[in-house]
């Protein structure tokens, strides 16, 4: 939250669509790949700056860009120059905290995803969230990956191999391709925190530690961030399979439905994940509670075991000049036998109580 509200501050008094860069020191340069394919073409061509593949050809077939690291201004405002991009859906795709959503500027789509990056180990699983922006238009695809790795590289494989529908269908079914593969990354995240849940639950009951508490509440914030990626998805592959915009061919229809039932059954995995993670921090309260009444317990048995003993000892450890007890011979081993009985007594009136 603080990285969002300093980027926010940068811009403060600055007009709508400024673009901000957020370059860092030693930040590698943004990597472009072109592709350009057909039922029977397929041409592909990276490129460090988006001058070098100018000018564009997109008579026939589809033209797909994709871009690499979005911090970089002077390769957004030639893309926008060159496709005619509103200066705010540059400021968007630069600004990479924005939430799922679509957007109609009559002859492109804006779409923003998020793609889901983890790490897991035994234990943790370090989940990241990065920004995916789509431009749609009739016949070419521009997308924007906030990550450098190479997310796509299924889609483009596909490409290569002319495997599938992609490269006999338009430039719709190339965007539809990139959501589902977001989307089904998401549920190898969520596959991950299946084994880690079932682990993390096991421990809460049997022996729950500090570390207990603190793999709840990372798991908790992750499960806020997925349900924050996963809500407002649904939303836009609901407007995208209204089909509001003429670039969404009817051929689309049916495969935008799959991809909803998939949002909608991941975004039930995750709600259904939240309440076993508050479970567990129910369940982790309660056990440390048992704990310390068990605790409490064990030392309350052995202060009111000790009361009558103390009384006796300190009834008998009085510095009396005339005590008959003093001088008797069995009085020292009638004591020990006293305490001993006390003891035992109260043993057995805590177990036929079942205090212990």
């Amino acid at each position: 939250m603080p990285k969002i509200l300093r980027r926010m501050a940068r811009k403060a008094g600055m007009p709508p669509g400024s673009l901000v860069s957020h370059e860092e020191p030693g930040q590698a340069p943004a990597c472009i790949t072109v592709i350009r394919y057909s039922d029977t073409d397929f041409v592909e061509n990276e490129f460090d700056e988006f001058a070098q593949c100018l000018p564009l050809d997109r008579k026939e077939g589809v033209t797909w860009i994709n871009v690499n690291g979005v911090s970089h201004v002077k390769t957004l405002e030639k893309l926008g120059e060159s496709f005619s991009i509103h200066p705010l859906v540059l400021e968007d795709i630069l600004d990479v905290e924005q939430r799922p959503k679509i957007e109609d500027y009559d002859s492109y789509l804006f779409i923003v995803l998020k793609a889901l990056r983890h790490l897991s180990d035994d234990r943790e699983i370090d989940v990241h969230s990065d920004q995916v922006s789509l431009i749609l238009g009739s016949d070419y695809v521009i997308s924007f990956h906030e990550d450098g790795g190479d997310l796509f590289a299924p889609i483009r494989e596909r490409l290569q191999k002319g495997k599938g529908r992609t490269r006999k269908l338009g430039a719709d079914y190339l965007a539809y391709s990139i959501i589902d593969l977001l989307v089904d990354n998401y549920f190898v995240a969520l596959e991950a925190f299946s084994e880690k849940v079932e682990y993390l639950e096991d421990e809460v009951v049997v022996k729950p530690t500090p570390q207990t508490l603190r793999a709840v509440h990372r798991f908790k914030n992750d499960m806020i961030m997925l349900r924050k990626s996963l809500w407002p998805l649904r939303e836009v592959i609901s407007r995208l399979e209204r089909r509001e915009s003429p670039l969404i061919s009817e051929n689309l229809t049916m495969f935008l439905k799959d991809v909803y039932d998939h949002t909608i059954i991941a975004i039930e995995t995750v709600e259904t994940y939240r309440d076993i993670l508050s479970g567990m921090l129910d369940i982790y309260l309660s056990s440390m509670s048992n704990r310390l009444n068990e605790i409490m317990k064990v030392l309350t048995i052995i202060a009111t075991i000790f009361m009558p003993l103390t009384f006796i000892t300190g009834f008998f450890g009085m510095n009396f000049k005339f005590m008959a007890e003093l001088h008797w011979e069995y009085g020292q081993s009638l004591s020990i036998l006293l305490m001993l009985a006390i003891t035992g007594a109260m043993l057995w009136y805590f177990r036929r109580k079942h205090w212990i």
